[in-house]
This record gives structure tokens, C-alpha cells and sequence, in this order.
């Protein structure tokens, strides 16, 4: 299925390109999400229309993700403190939504998606980098450092 792409998306092609794409992805998650329409002659007039507007969307996103990325550059590291067994393993374990709350907590809004964890979960006591994919463009790391919880220590 074609479909004209509504802003950059990543390993597929940027704003104003018409890609082949397989029709479950267009139909459940590019077309839901905005981020394309399909590509007939009204939706290539109607693209061209908004063309500017489009382009101006997308200079914003990305200055926004760039303001965001030197304000968690300034942050540095966060710490969590969690509560622990008495090896240094966590009771439970530090993922990307806690990540996501301590930085939003901190005044940087950050959504769980954002947050990149390949290994997963953090489980262990330690300094740990987190990747956060703020935009296509546009990624950071910061520094995790995990500590007991002196008052949750069992």
C-alpha cells in the first residue's frame, strides 16, 4: 500500500515521501497515528496544501526534542533510591516508566516510549546509561545511578 508520509519516521523515509509500506502497518499504525495518508491524487493535493504548515510542525517538534535534550544534559545523572535484599538486588526492578516519572518529576516531560532500555530493566544496585529517543533526530543519555533505600532495607 502507498501512503504520503506526514512527518519523518524512522528507517522509513521523511515528510512528503510516498512509500510502499505492507497495509497492516499503514492501516493500524501510520494512518491511525497521523503520521501518514493514503496516497491517492485528493490526499497529494490536500498534502501539498498544508505542505508549509507540515514543514513548520516539524521544525517545531524537533526544537522542542533539542530544548528537552539540553535540559537532561544539564540534569546529568538522576538517582533512585529502591529498596533492597541484602546482596544489592532489588526489590522489583527500575524500568522505563519509573525513569519517566523522575524526569518528569525533575520538570522535563518525557514519555515511557521515549525511554530506551535494550537490557531491560534495571535489577541491581549500580550506575547504569539509559538511552531516551526524544526524536528521530534527536536522542540522549543519562546516567542512572540505583542506591538502597536505607529506610526500605529488609
Amino acid at each position: 500500500m502507498e501512503v504520503i508520509l506526514l512527518q519523518k519516521v524512522e528507517n522509513l523515509g521523511g515528510l512528503g515521501d510516498v512509500v510502499n509500506v505492507k497495509p497492516g502497518y499503514a492501516r493500524n499504525y501510520l494512518l491511525p497515528q497521523g503520521q501518514a495518508l493514503r496516497a491517492n491524487e485528493n490526499n497529494k493535493a490536500e498534502f501539498e496544501a498544508r505542505r508549509t504548515e507540515l514543514e513548520k510542525q516539524s521544525v517545531e517538534r524537533i526544537t522542542s526534542a533539542n530544548a528537552r535534550k539540553t535540559a537532561i544534559e544539564e540534569l546529568h545523572d538522576i538517582k533512585v533510591a529502591v529498596a533492597t535484599g541484602a546482596e544489592g538486588k532489588l526489590y522489583g526492578s527500575v524500568g522505563p516508566a519509573e525513569i519517566a516519572q523522575i524526569l518528569t518529576d525533575a520538570g522535563i516531560e518525557i514519555e515511557k516510549a521515549e525511554v530506551r532500555m535494550p537490557l531491560g530493566p534495571i535489577r541491581q544496585i549500580g550506575e547504569y546509561e539509559v538511552g531516551l529517543h526524544l526524536h528521530t533526530e534527536v536522542d540522549a543519555t543519562i546516567t542512572v545511578t540505583v542506591e538502597a533505600d536505607e529506610q526500605a532495607v529488609a
